[in-house]
């Protein structure tokens, strides 16, 4: 009978293995940054280095694109508040995916315009350099999140009585 070898340990390495969770800093988060990758930096367009990913290509779609889009960014803020972000810098990524959801309400310009903001990829930055920072709110952290917020129901708002009075406008002569 043949004398076997003792068995061995075999260690492989994968490309692209993520860190074990000791080793990573409170804003690597894989998920989020593929995420955000998958959305903003995914495609380049050839010939240059402009890159965009999958935010623009959802926004072309009538009436549902910018929802959907803006859904995966509000995702990923909510991931990225268990990271143990500062309110203030929260509310600036939620600032980010207003500014990028308006820009998508424009047809086709504003898609283009999304390709060059990239909220996503910028609130992965906004993680990355402020995860683990938790501080006490101050009195002005209140006072520009209330102010922030006013703007933006005030801009829904205006958004929302301007699509209802374009759409009077074209449906109106149609109908009488």
């Amino acid at each position: 009978m043949p004398a076997t070898e003792p068995p061995r340990e075999v260690e492989f390495e994968f490309v692209g293995r993520e860190k074990p969770r000791s080793a990573r800093r409170p804003g690597d988060d894989p998920f989020i940054a593929f995420v955000a990758r998958l959305m903003d930096d995914l495609f380049v367009i050839p010939g240059t280095n402009i890159r965009f990913g999958l935010d623009p290509i959802i926004s072309l779609l009538p009436a549902l694109g910018s929802g959907a889009s803006a859904i995966v960014s509000v995702i990923l803020i909510g991931l990225s508040a268990r990271r143990g972000l500062p309110k203030i810098v929260l509310v600036h990524m939620a600032t980010n995916v207003l500014i990028n959801t308006a820009l998508d309400s424009v047809p086709v310009v504003g898609d283009v315009l999304s390709i060059f903001y990239r909220s996503n990829a910028r609130n992965y930055q906004l993680l990355q350099k402020h995860a683990g920072q938790t501080r006490a709110s101050t009195r002005g952290d209140w006072f520009f999140l209330v102010g922030l917020l006013t703007a933006v129901v005030l801009v829904i708002g205006l958004m929302i009585v301007g699509t209802v009075a374009v759409f009077r406008m074209i449906w109106a002569p149609l109908f009488h």
